[in-house]
């Protein structure tokens, strides 16, 4: 059973592997590209019935997608727009972070700790994309956890819908931190997630070796790297919570 099942994990890594190869990142910086971004948001928000119809047929943020701690990111394979993720970084409670507006009692103590946050909303993908490639959720993700590498943070947080929880648990090891919660202006109740940084990094890309990147590759997505944290307060932090 353990060879079998080793055997598929590396028959699924070589098959993303090579989808990645057909996969680019960017983070949408034109009025042009950053539309595009708001009209998938919007189709894929209606489709699964979590919004309901609006006349502009856009998912725009103001407050959140322009506010500089933000980077709206695009996914594209074979040159076609197919994914979307927006990423907020935090490091204080003042930060403009889309989390803080429901659970706010779960992320406030970890920044008034010090702590590095990165916050991943607005995923959404293409339809027909989707269903040609079941490789896409993967690649779609990637670019928020290059940008917890990227900003050296202590936990990834994602606001997920329930059923989806299953998915975050299984292949990024987030933790959910409490039960569903009502969310403004969406048809869904939503779980707020955490995954710390810290620990399990090289096993978590050797399962997943489609995850690993470049400096480069990161500094063409999100600018130049923040200067290396002398140490973390994590440590300090669990001790005081008894994590």
């Amino acid at each position: 059973m353990h060879a079998e099942t080793a055997e598929s994990r590396a028959r699924f890594s070589d098959r993303v592997l090579g989808f990645m190869e057909r996969v680019e990142h960017r983070t949408a910086k034109t009025p042009e590209e950053k539309e595009a971004v708001y009209r998938l948001r919007y189709e894929a928000y209606v489709r699964n019935g979590l919004i309901e119809p609006r006349h502009d047929s856009r998912l725009y943020d103001p407050f959140y997608d322009d506010a500089p701690n933000a980077w709206v990111t695009s996914t594209f394979v074979d040159g076609e727009f197919a994914a979307t993720v927006r990423i907020n970084l935090a490091v204080d409670e003042r930060t403009p972070l889309p989390s803080l507006s429901v659970f706010s009692d779960l992320i406030v103590p970890q920044l008034r700790a010090g702590l590095v946050v990165v916050d991943f909303t607005r995923a959404a993908a293409r339809l027909e994309v989707s269903k040609q490639h079941s490789e896409l959720p993967y690649a779609a993700m990637r670019p928020a956890y290059l940008a917890a590498q990227h900003f050296q943070a202590d936990f990834a947080i994602a606001t997920v819908r329930a059923e989806h929880v299953t998915f975050y648990r299984r292949v990024f090891n987030y933790v959910p931190l409490c039960e569903p919660r009502h969310y403004p202006n969406v048809y869904a109740k939503i779980v707020c997630m955490r995954a710390n940084m810290h620990v399990g990094k090289e096993e978590f890309e050797a399962r997943y070796p489609f995850y690993r990147s470049t400096v480069a590759e990161r500094d063409a997505l999100f600018g130049p790297a923040p200067p290396r944290r002398p140490a973390s307060r994590l440590p300090e932090y669990e001790r005081r919570v008894g994590a």
